[in-house]
């Protein structure tokens, strides 16, 4: 896959919660998960989180973008939006993610934004849509996180 990146926050992101003890990027690297397949966060909130991933070492067998590959990105950038919902005195577990896919592709970079469906005091769902550099859809997804008291 070539060259290691770790996951990115804002760095206002990171200042705030760096305030509060917490290690953003530790936090969501899903043991490292994240740092391996190059997952970059670019735009963090909870109304809206932005996040790509190259296609590059993410394929499965044939040389296709892995749908497992696409899972990851869109449970971590609907996981980030959870999180940042329930603020610091709550942890993201996901319960339930459902991913369709659209389209295969083979070199490149897919980006993935999620946007909330539901912000609740227990529960929060994102709508996932990860898009190729032409803006065509992928993959679309659906993540349901449990907020539990950190």
């Amino acid at each position: 896959m070539g060259e290691q990146h770790t996951v990115k926050f804002p760095q206002e992101v990171l200042d705030e919660y760096a305030s509060l003890g917490l290690d953003l990027p530790a936090l969501f690297s899903a043991g490292h998960l994240g740092t391996r397949m190059g997952i970059e966060v670019k735009e963090a909130s909870a109304e809206r989180v932005v996040g790509t991933m190259p296609v590059e070492g993410n394929t499965q067998p044939y040389g296709l973008l892995h749908g497992g590959a696409s899972a990851v990105l869109a449970e971590t950038l609907g996981s980030v939006g959870s999180m940042l919902h329930g603020g610091p005195s709550k942890i993201a577990v996901g319960v339930d993610l459902n991913c369709t896919h659209h389209r295969g592709l083979s070199s490149g970079v897919v980006t993935g934004v999620a946007t909330p469906v539901h912000r609740g005091r227990s529960t929060a769902t994102y709508e996932i849509v990860i898009s190729d550099e032409q803006d065509r859809r992928v993959c679309s997804a659906r993540l349901t996180c449990l907020l539990r008291d950190a």
